[in-house]
């Protein structure tokens, strides 16, 4: 189906969705095997499937894509010897495109999409306008996020709880590698604890790497729940969005 002739898809949310609409957070390392670079159709074409089914079931999806997968801006300006602020704007030209690339892998599954960026790139995406997100998701779009917030020295999971805020999402979904919150890296300890639950003040004073403190801190400000999942499970991210208890659940005591 060419991107022209798709028509926008408003489904009858299903009985059992736990959410009306979400954010989910996917970082560029998801576009590409481990250790990879750049965009590969395999890891692109698993995402998106991820993405379509959790919006059949009714569920308004917007997705924050992180540009890990080209460059980070933070150690892209040490090794290169450049201004930490022009790394990270080349930081957000990656995210713009690991978004049109989901744009084309959703697209081919039939399912209407916007580009969104917080940088204006007018010929070949919107300009992030809330108003505007807001109206694509009621009409059944995917919207994915590029660029961040457009502003140097934050990064995209700050990028990510905001937009969650300011569209009133009913959840950030955090995708990773793993199956949730440790209490260590279980890449390197096979006996590393899985929490099924923790509250924003566990996270932060335990310094828990979920996300950013500043991310963490808009979610707590806004009583936004955060749900951190592995994408990389198969129908991880329905389940999540069923409410089954995957993952770890981070929010209010």
């Amino acid at each position: 189906m060419h991107p022209s002739s798709t028509s926008d898809a408003r489904i009858e949310r299903h009985p059992q969705a736990r959410f009306h609409r979400v954010i989910l957070k996917i970082s560029g390392e998801g576009f590409c095997p481990p250790g990879g670079f750049g965009v590969h159709r395999e890891e692109l074409d698993r995402v998106a499937r991820e993405i379509v089914d959790v919006h059949r079931l009714g569920v308004q999806t917007a997705v924050v894509v992180g540009g890990g997968n080209f460059l980070r801006g933070a150690n892209f300006a040490t090794e290169i010897g450049i201004d930490s602020a022009t790394a990270d704007y080349m930081g957000m030209l990656g995210t713009v495109i690991n978004a049109l690339a989901l744009q084309e892998a959703v697209e081919r599954l039939g399912v209407p999409t916007r580009v969104q960026s917080a940088l204006m790139i007018s010929r070949v995406c919107e300009s992030f306008i809330r108003r505007r997100c807001i109206r694509h998701l009621e009409k059944g779009r995917v919207v994915i996020m590029a660029a961040g917030t457009g502003n140097p020295h934050v990064t995209t999971d700050s990028c990510a709880a905001l937009r969650a805020a300011e569209l009133g999402a009913d959840a950030l979904l955090k995708a990773t590698k793993v199956d949730g919150v440790y209490d260590s890296d279980p890449r390197q300890n096979a006996g590393a604890k899985l929490y099924e639950s923790l509250t924003f003040d566990q996270v932060i004073n335990q310094r828990l790497k979920v996300m950013d403190v500043s991310a963490i801190d808009v979610c707590q400000q806004h009583r936004v729940p955060i749900v951190v999942f592995n994408l990389f499970k198969t129908g991880t991210m329905r389940r999540v969005a069923l409410g089954e208890r995957v993952g770890t659940h981070v929010g209010e005591p």
